[in-house]
């Protein structure tokens, strides 16, 4: 009822961890991924307790605060993150209300909150406010982060479930799917974020055109988005593209790029 937020720029999803190989191989690199979230986030924390006023630092924390909460023993240490992170962002606001990137990571961090709370009333109305939170990045900034407002509210549409139990919407989903293809188009996460839902929804002449879409920008995707910081997406993004190509032709016949 209660869904993660699957914003897999930042965080390593389970088919990322498939793509890592066997059991061995998926502890490996989790425990990369970990040690370097964790590192990231104690020097945020530092150079935000040395100025609790800079936006750049409040930032930072916000940001590699979700990095680390998905890393996890427990939900409670998840919640503790993430309230931590959600009480930066709102001091952040107050300061600066109309920024897009505070609004934005504070949905961020509000989701993580919502994972760990549920389910339950508290996580109902936490995906609620996470909804709100990013509408408003979008209202003043739907470029950033490569789209990342409209990315997430479509995602945050399409994963959960719909009225009563939650605000899963399937037109949602496409209108800001669409939205986030349309203004970030290089950008991998947001071509196979509508190429799955279109897929699950099996409009195969929109799948088709998003697929080749797809062809088409990873070329220069993989001169972009390069070094460490990407690592964890390139992982995830691969393993996604690959079962989405795998499907594609199972179920139309059609090959789709290497």
């Amino acid at each position: 009822m209660f869904p993660k937020l699957p914003i897999r720029t930042l965080f390593v999803a389970a088919l990322l961890l498939a793509a890592a190989g066997g059991a061995d191989g998926q502890t490996t690199t989790n425990h990369i991924f970990a040690v370097r979230a964790q590192k990231a986030f104690d020097l945020a924390q530092k150079n935000y307790l040395a100025d609790t006023n800079s936006a750049t630092a409040a930032c930072d924390l916000a940001r590699t605060s979700f990095d680390l909460s998905d890393f996890a023993t427990n939900e409670a240490q998840r919640a503790e993150i993430a309230r931590h992170a959600i009480e930066v962002c709102r001091q952040w606001l107050t300061r600066e209300p109309k920024s897009a990137a505070g609004h934005y990571y504070l949905a961020m961090n509000l989701g993580e909150l919502a994972q760990a709370e549920a389910p339950s009333l508290v996580a109902y109305r936490l995906v609620h406010e996470v909804e709100r939170e990013f509408a408003t990045a979008a209202e003043l900034d739907v470029h950033y982060d490569y789209a990342g407002p409209a990315r997430n509210l479509g995602e945050l549409y399409f994963q959960a479930p719909g009225w009563p139990f939650s605000v899963g919407s399937r037109h949602k989903a496409r209108e800001w799917f669409e939205r986030a293809a349309t203004l970030a188009p290089e950008f991998p996460e947001n071509q196979l974020n509508l190429a799955e839902a279109q897929l699950k929804w099996r409009q195969h002449e929109a799948l088709e055109m998003t697929m080749t879409n797809l062809d088409a920008i990873w070329p220069a995707a993989r001169t972009n988005f390069t070094g460490e910081a990407w690592e964890q997406s390139w992982l995830d993004w691969n393993t996604r593209r690959a079962a989405l190509k795998e499907e594609v032709q199972r179920l139309y016949g059609v090959r789709h790029g290497n």
